[in-house]
């Protein structure tokens, strides 16, 4: 048997299985970072949207009773901080909270399950997002001298 160097040059059965594979796993992967980085930029949003609403609703529990003797506002923060993870866990997310006298700030971890990414071990993306809210006076309530809502 003699070797022929034509016959090894026009050889190349299963090349195009390979090329296959690969561009197709690309694909797979593009798709996924598509896919899943789509779903992770809503969870950041969803993270920022929650950790604000959760801010603001801290900045409900006003200590009013030393507002009325002091004439300055704070929260309460037990309260403040109870009333953030209350709003934080109606999502199924998670948060820190902290609550310095008049202000609250949240800072809310989302965990996005991932769709495609998960074939190749990416199981979940986590996002975070955090906002601080600040209490104020109301602009229409006018107050005596005495610290009280004039009628």
């Amino acid at each position: 048997m003699s070797w022929d160097p034509r016959s090894a040059v026009l050889d190349d059965s299963g090349q195009v299985t390979a090329v296959v594979v690969v561009s197709v796993a690309g694909l797979f992967l593009a798709a996924g970072l598509v896919i899943d980085g789509g779903l992770a930029l809503a969870g950041k949003v969803r993270a920022a949207d929650t950790a604000q609403e959760a801010a603001r609703a801290a900045c409900q529990e006003v200590d009013l009773e030393h507002l009325r003797a002091h004439d300055r506002m704070r929260l309460k923060p037990g309260e403040a901080t109870a009333a953030a993870h209350a709003r934080v866990a109606a999502v199924s997310d998670s948060a820190d909270v902290t609550v310095l006298d008049d202000q609250a700030q949240v800072a809310v971890t989302h965990v996005q399950p991932t769709q495609v990414l998960s074939l190749v071990g990416i199981d979940t993306l986590t996002t975070t997002a955090s906002a601080t809210a600040h209490i104020q006076r109301g602009a229409a309530t006018e107050w005596d001298d005495d610290g009280a809502a004039a009628p």
